[in-house]
Order: C-alpha cells, then sequence, then structure tokens
C-alpha cells in the first residue's frame, strides 16, 4: 500500500484515504457483500458515473476493494470490501450514529426516498453491528464447551 503524504499522523493518512466524500458511502453500500457498479451508482445519488469510476478505482488501489471482472457482453462487474476495507465498517456506525446525534437525518428519510434502508443501516435485514479490536484488547475467549473432554485414562485393578 502506498504512503500517505503530510505530517506522517495516521489520522491524517486515513483521513487522505477516506476523506473523499463518497468513500465512506461505498463502503456502506458494499456493507453486506459485492454489488455492481449499476447498483451502487443508484444508491449513490448524484454521484456522476464518471466520479463514481475514478473513486473505485482509488479504492481498489488502496486495498479497500476487490473488483471481479465476469466479461460478458455487455461487461458485467462486481466490487466488493477486502478485509481492509471490512475495517472500516465500524466507523460507517459510527458515522450513522453521530448524523442521528446531530439530527442530520434519520434511516426513514432515505426508506422514503428510496424504498430500501441502506446496508449498514440497523433496520436492514442481515446488519451486524461492528467493532474493531485494537491491539490493546486481549483475544475474545471462547465460551467452555457443554461436551465433556473424553476420558483415555486406563484404570487398572
Amino acid at each position: 500500500m502506498r504512503r500517505r503524504a503530510g505530517d506522517g499522523c495516521p489520522v491524517a493518512g486515513a483521513l487522505q484515504m477516506v476523506g473523499d466524500k463518497w468513500t465512506m458511502l461505498v463502503v456502506r453500500d458494499l456493507a453486506l457483500g459485492p454489488r455492481r457498479m449499476t447498483d451502487i451508482l443508484e444508491g449513490l445519488y448524484p454521484i456522476s458515473s464518471r466520479t463514481l469510476v475514478a473513486r473505485l478505482r482509488d479504492m481498489e488501489n488502496d486495498g479497500l476493494l476487490n473488483r471481479t471482472n465476469y466479461g460478458g457482453n455487455p461487461p458485467r462487474v462486481e466490487y466488493n470490501l477486502t478485509e481492509r476495507g471490512r475495517l472500516l465498517l465500524p466507523l460507517v456506525d459510527a458515522l450513522r450514529q453521530t448524523g442521528q446525534a446531530l439530527g442530520c437525518n434519520e434511516c426513514e428519510d432515505r426508506k422514503q426516498r428510496l424504498g430500501t434502508y441502506c446496508d449498514a443501516c440497523p433496520l436492514e435485514i442481515g446488519y451486524q453491528p461492528r467493532r474493531v479490536r485494537t491491539e490493546l484488547e486481549p483475544e475474545p475467549t471462547p465460551p467452555p464447551s457443554r461436551r465433556r473432554e473424553p476420558d483415555d485414562s486406563i484404570v487398572l485393578l
């Protein structure tokens, strides 16, 4: 991945990668899985197709999404988030919560305008809240097994 110019701060570098007006909205629209460019374009009104293509290329170069070309006529191309791109999903959730707290919009506003909630909306079927685990947090321990451990010991009388 390319390094970002600037003062060297990770916040500045991340903002150079995702600070574009459309980047986080593309991430939002890819939250539940792969989508075709036309589907992404419909959800990002009023973005132009030229701007979207440029943004998708930049995101692919930054390792945030994969582009799969299935060929055919007309060409069929799908985009999906990489592991690196999925790291941005908790940020999408935080932006949604902040937007609601600031009174910017409500999820129902989008439903009325477009007929559906966005993929990152908690009102959407299949939504899963996301959290990024930091290096300082310990690995989550799995719940104890309900099965008994097999006893391979031999009893001598």
